[in-house]
């Protein structure tokens, strides 16, 4: 069973990076959690008695269009391989799953704490090496910017036009980062790129990254800093993880 699917965004639950991952709770047909949970009113699951319902509260749903349900039972599937080429249902952010009945709804998060600010994990006193010589400047506010560039597909003679919006440059320290990528540190349209205390552009960095997700100052010290800025782009946000730890032991507390 599917006690919840949550996608869920860590600045949301005011972490201080805006990273989206899919995270899904199941338990096993005959422990209490599946038991107790009842297709009829999934909502109470959703929004008050699920894994995720404690730790990621939410706004009650505000329309019918935020809403679906289905079924993916065998009456309509007969194998795995045709649900995998013939499923077209739309998954929304929230949801649970029991008995091949599904129900599946948008959330708006609700958050009352503190807003995460980046610049607040800023460390003080950082490196030459990781600001911006002044002769890279308009590479990187060209990677930044919005652009529409005519490119050919390699080996042929044709032509497409590829395009893309802009990033902010430099980022807003006001808020929370944007996600990190596993090209994190690098001279990349998706690094970050902050003005530092002196006025000079400058990348994140490694600590700063690993306090963006959350975790100890020097905790990847052991590693190059390639590799560094590498594992905190795959990681996923500690905190977040911390607080589906607390829900996990009080479920296995009541089982």
């Amino acid at each position: 069973m599917f006690d919840g699917r949550r996608a869920i965004n860590a600045a949301d639950y005011g972490f201080v990076q805006k990273r989206r991952r899919v995270f899904i709770f199941a338990s096993r047909g005959d422990t209490r959690k599946s038991i107790d949970i009842d297709m009829g009113n999934p909502e109470a699951t959703v929004h008050d008695n699920g894994f995720f319902s404690k730790e990621f509260p939410i706004d009650p749903v505000s329309s019918d269009d935020k809403i679906g349900t289905f079924n993916i039972g065998s009456e309509k599937y007969s194998s795995l391989v045709e649900v995998s080429d013939h499923f077209a249902e739309q998954f929304l952010s929230a949801g649970v799953m029991k008995d091949h009945q599904i129900y599946t709804r948008g959330v708006t998060p609700r958050f009352n704490g503190k807003r995460a600010r980046l610049r607040d994990i800023l460390e003080d006193d950082v490196d030459e090496r990781f600001y911006v010589k002044a002769l890279n400047l308009p590479k990187w506010e060209f990677m930044k910017g919005p652009k529409k560039l005519k490119r050919k597909k390699a080996g042929t003679n044709i032509t497409y036009l590829y395009s893309e919006g802009g990033i902010p440059f430099p980022d807003n320290l006001d808020g929370p980062g944007r996600t990190m990528l596993a090209s994190e540190g690098t001279k990349n349209r998706s690094s970050h790129i902050i003005s530092g205390k002196d006025g000079r552009y400058r990348i994140l960095t490694p600590v700063e990254c690993e306090r963006m997700n959350g975790f100890p100052d020097d905790w990847t010290n052991t590693m190059t800093e390639r590799q560094r800025y590498f594992v905190m782009g795959n990681a996923l946000v500690v905190g977040l993880i911390k607080k589906m730890g607390d829900s996990l032991l009080r479920l296995t507390e009541s089982e």
